[in-house]
């Protein structure tokens, strides 16, 4: 399972909607386009290779698909996500 997700959050776009949708809310295709500046169909691909990962899921609402990350990650694949999103943090603020 660990060779999956860290394929899946190794594509930047990828790895900036996970980090979207840290905050605990549900987000349609439309606002993480809007966000990260992707297309509408690379957005949706993107979206589902987090879900074949494991790491998001999602919701049909009328004609929009509404993304959360999955609430039954595993303690230890919660906490790999905390710890890549706070090296890329660091990462980046050294490049800046």
């Amino acid at each position: 399972m660990i060779v999956p997700t860290l394929c899946a959050l190794a594509e930047p776009t990828r790895l900036a909607a996970i980090r979207r949708l840290r905050d605990g809310q549900e987000h349609c295709v439309c606002e993480l386009m809007d966000a990260l500046g992707a297309t509408q169909s690379r957005m949706s691909r993107h979206m589902q290779v987090l879900k074949q990962a494991g790491l998001v899921v999602d919701r049909r609402d009328a004609q929009w698909v509404r993304y959360r990350l999955n609430p039954a990650l595993s303690p230890e694949l919660a906490s790999m996500l905390d710890a890549i999103l706070i090296a890329q943090d660091s990462l980046e603020r050294k490049a800046a």
